[in-house]
């Protein structure tokens, strides 16, 4: 117990956004227990564009959420700064995820009888201090599509409308589920392009979850992840450009 409580008074690296220390996650599935997290120690840090590459199955989306506070680890500590997220209470998630979390998912979960400006009005309206929604959406090269229904979008326009309306609450990180995985790369690469310029104009903490390989080359860092694992942390000593990666 000593020990336990040392760690949670420990003071964080300055720059550290989110502590994962020895994180378990154990869904029970009827009798058979699933080892979706098996031990994961991380840090992400302030402002770094991070890539969590892996398998189907290999747990990042599981990692995902607990960092977003949609789930709670089954044992370990996530801190975000200096808060334990695993101590929170559910009113206190729904407040992080609320002020704290941008989520952007592969699906884009529009509203289809609202324009672009509505669906990113839906996310302002209960923020702190958003962002205009027409600067949101201009910050994704879309000021010129404020009128438009999910209908007349493309899947790209309408995944770069899901960002606008993450970022609009101005939150302090980003976290996408597999942001490309239901477009052709030429799109992708645009989307890409927008949560770049997110990551580089708001200095918003961006990790961002895929199996595609070739997208971690523009981050910062790459964590690999297999069976619930991290296998292995590369860090790119210089990042390549949406439009120069190659799927």
């Amino acid at each position: 117990m000593a020990q336990q409580a040392q760690h949670e008074h420990e003071p964080l690296n300055e720059g550290v956004v989110f502590h994962v220390h020895d994180v378990t996650k154990v869904y029970q599935m009827g009798e058979v227990a699933v080892h979706a997290l098996r031990g994961i120690d991380l840090d992400l840090f302030r402002g770094e564009f991070t890539v969590l590459l892996g398998a189907s199955g290999s747990g990042k989306s599981t990692l995902l959420n607990i960092l977003g506070g949609l789930d709670t680890p089954t044992d370990g500590h996530v801190l975000y700064g200096s808060r334990d997220l695993t101590r929170a209470s559910e009113h206190e998630l729904t407040e992080y995820r609320r002020f704290h979390v941008g989520f952007v998912f592969q699906f884009y979960n529009l509203i289809p009888s609202l324009t672009a400006r509505e669906n990113v009005a839906v996310v302002t309206e209960i923020a702190r201090e958003p962002m205009s929604p027409e600067e949101a959406l201009g910050l994704v090269e879309l000021a010129d599509r404020l009128d438009h229904f999910p209908a007349q979008l493309s899947g790209g326009e309408q995944q770069r409308v899901a960002i606008a309306r993450a970022i609009a609450k101005q939150p302090d990180v980003l976290l996408c589920d597999e942001p490309t995985g239901a477009l052709d790369s030429q799109t992708g690469i645009v989307v890409l392009e927008a949560l770049q310029r997110v990551n580089q104009e708001m200095g918003t903490t961006t990790a961002v979850i895929t199996h595609n390989a070739g997208i971690a080359q523009m981050a910062d860092r790459v964590i690999h992840l297999a069976d619930g694992h991290i296998t292995e942390v590369n860090t790119n000593a210089t990042r390549l450009e949406p439009h120069e990666l190659t799927w």
